[in-house]
């Protein structure tokens, strides 16, 4: 009888499990559907972030055209990852690199969060991943740049404001998210910052 009950639990567990994944699964693709603007109310922007240009910004991010975000598929087996490219070659300090990241990762959040909710998502299930990498110049970045927009993926630039280290529209970083598979294909020879 300890062995029967031992499967018969077993079996209970693994049904509950699937049963409970199905539901998880079923219930965010149901949220994935955004309501469409009723007559009486104005169509608005997809987010809730100012459209506006905000002076108090030490960095803005490009305005770079995207591929299509939003075609890419991202299945739920998909592991996503953002990483954070620094040129070298300008030689800012460790605590101008933190903050020139956190304008580029920000910005990747906000364009997933408008273009693409769904990634966004699984990017937040499967741990937030952040890599922080280096390259050589502004050439090299703006070619990381057009190699992963033409892959459909998320790709930010930031330019600097000019307001303490470095000259005025100087691109400083990069942020690429997207499925890991991709992101890959692009950063493959990069090295750790």
């Amino acid at each position: 009888m300890g062995q029967n009950s031992v499967t018969a639990y077993s079996a209970l567990v693994a049904a509950s499990l699937s049963l409970g994944f199905w539901a998880g699964t079923r219930a965010t693709n149901r949220t994935d559907k955004k309501p469409a603007a009723t007559p009486a109310e104005p169509s608005r922007p997809s987010n809730n972030y100012p459209q506006e240009k905000d002076d108090g910004n030490e960095s803005d991010d490009s305005s770079v055209a995207d591929g299509d975000i939003s075609s890419l598929r991202v299945d739920v087996a998909d592991d996503c990852k953002m990483v954070l490219v620094v040129r070298t070659d300008l030689g800012m300090t460790s605590g101008k690199i933190a903050a020139q990241f956190s304008h580029a990762a920000l910005a990747c959040y906000k364009t997933l969060s408008a273009k693409h909710p769904a990634m966004l998502r699984q990017w937040e299930r499967t741990g937030q991943t952040k890599i922080a990498l280096q390259c050589e110049g502004e050439d090299e970045l703006l070619l990381l740049q057009a190699q992963a927009q033409s892959l459909n993926l998320c790709a930010r630039s930031i330019q600097d404001a000019g307001r303490t280290q470095i000259a005025a529209g100087s691109r400083t970083v990069l942020g690429i998210a997207g499925p890991s598979r991709l992101v890959n294909q692009i950063i493959g020879k990069l090295r750790l910052l």
